[in-house]
């Protein structure tokens, strides 16, 4: 997910040579060295318009700008983006689509196929004539900048949409444009899932996160029973996250989507007939919530971290919230326990249903180790900010619980995690 390279072509400008500054991440912008270091602003605006009798969405890039900050945007090539038009000088090369605007701005357009199969008949983004549910990733390529030193985007968007369509995103739509910040990174781009067409939508404030439920008409999304499980663990997350979850979007639909649940920044997808609470009290939709809220990317071979976690606070915070008793939890962790036994490996990727459940015992077990450590003054909890919106390891898990422990905590010794010792 994240990537890091190397400026490959200089630059001229009238009478001067001046050297790129990489720092190109996914929407961090290479910045051209330039006299003074201020932030200067350019003006990126999206007009996103659903096609749904081709099942595609045509995207439209406006740019404003004074004196040429932004020189070029490029993103690699996709299948599923055509038809890619623009003012200026429009190239591609090296597998990478590059556009040079125009010194005041520009347009750029393309069209992106909204219609992928998991490969059994069902889909994770879907457009059709009366409904879509997709990622912005889907529509818009993740791009990188190049730019003058210290020039960042001021982003914004609009849906351009069919009559008595809505759209319902990540993002605040009380006033319009749509205003897209992504905080520490100077080319704000969308993110996250939508939902368009004719919904159903349900919105509420809960412990300072204001959420919204959306689904198409018909689809059985209970959007009512989702604000209701939120209302009781909701409150609970929030108090033990590093920063409560300002906004929280979840979109749902039935047949023909994929029957599972995806998470993004901000919102998560997960389809309209999984159980808000299962049978062995677990739930895929504060699974899915603590992905959303914690943001872990997990390194090679340690989906088993991230997963464990998302699959731990799911029983948790449903005991905290009281949406179940205390015995129900402590059963629900005891059939983990046995579940767990199935699995030979922790870390291997994917994490699989038997090894997220050994994950969640091993996570069990560090609670209780780092209770008993610190006297009862720091548990599982407490290595959440550590371990937030970051790449996690093994390495870096033991390495946030040893700080908290004071030593290093023999839950987590290698030796005791089967399939974990050929990862040093």
């Amino acid at each position: 997910m994240n990537w890091l390279s190397a400026c490959d072509k200089p630059a001229r400008v009238a009478g001067a040579l001046l050297a790129f500054v990489c720092i190109a991440a996914c929407g961090v912008s290479d910045s051209q060295s330039a006299d003074s270091g201020d932030v200067r602003e350019y003006r990126v605006h999206y007009v996103i318009r659903p096609a749904a009798a081709a099942a595609v969405v045509a995207v439209e890039l406006q740019l404003e700008q004074p004196a040429g900050l932004l020189r070029e945007i490029s993103f690699p090539e996709d299948p599923n983006i055509s038809d890619i038009k623009g003012d200026g000088e429009l190239q591609t090369y090296d597998g990478r689509v590059r556009w040079q605007p125009p010194p005041e701005g520009g347009r750029l357009t393309w069209r992106a196929t909204v219609h992928h199969e998991r490969g059994d008949g069902t889909f994770d983004a879907l457009l059709t004539n009366d409904w879509g549910i997709f990622r912005m990733e889907d529509i818009i390529p993740r791009a990188r900048t190049r730019t003058l030193r210290g020039a960042e985007s001021r982003t914004t968007m609009t849906f351009d949409l069919p009559a008595r369509w809505t759209a319902v995103s990540e993002y605040s739509s009380v006033s319009t444009p749509i205003a897209v910040d992504r905080p520490g990174r100077r080319f704000d781009e969308p993110t996250g899932w939508v939902a368009v067409g004719r919904l159903g939508v349900r919105r509420e404030d809960i412990a300072g996160s204001h959420v919204a439920v959306a689904g198409p008409l018909g689809h059985g999304v209970r959007r009512m029973d989702i604000l209701a499980l939120l209302n009781w663990t909701l409150p609970e997350l929030n108090a033990i996250l590093p920063g409560r979850l300002p906004r929280l979007t979840i979109v749902s639909a039935g047949k023909p989507m994929w029957r599972g649940g995806l998470s993004a920044p901000a919102s998560f997808y997960l389809h309209a007939d999984r159980p808000l609470i299962s049978e062995n009290a677990t739930s895929a939709v504060l699974h899915e919530v603590m992905h959303t809220a914690l943001g872990v990317r997990p390194a090679r071979g340690f989906d088993w971290i991230a997963e464990g976690l998302a699959e731990y606070y799911s029983i948790e915070l449903l005991r905290r919230g009281q949406a179940i008793t205390e015995a129900r939890a402590e059963e629900a962790f005891a059939d983990q326990l046995e579940w767990s036994n199935e699995a030979d490996a922790l870390c291997r990727d994917p994490s699989e249903a038997a090894t997220t459940a050994l994950a969640v015992t091993v996570f069990a077990a560090l609670d209780r180790e780092l209770k008993k450590r610190t006297g009862g003054n720091a548990g599982l909890d407490d290595l959440l900010p550590a371990l937030a919106n970051t790449q996690v390891s093994l390495e870096s898990l033991t390495r946030a619980a040893t700080e908290l422990a004071g030593q290093k905590p023999e839950t987590l010794n290698i030796e005791q995690l089967p399939g974990c010792s050929n990862m040093r």
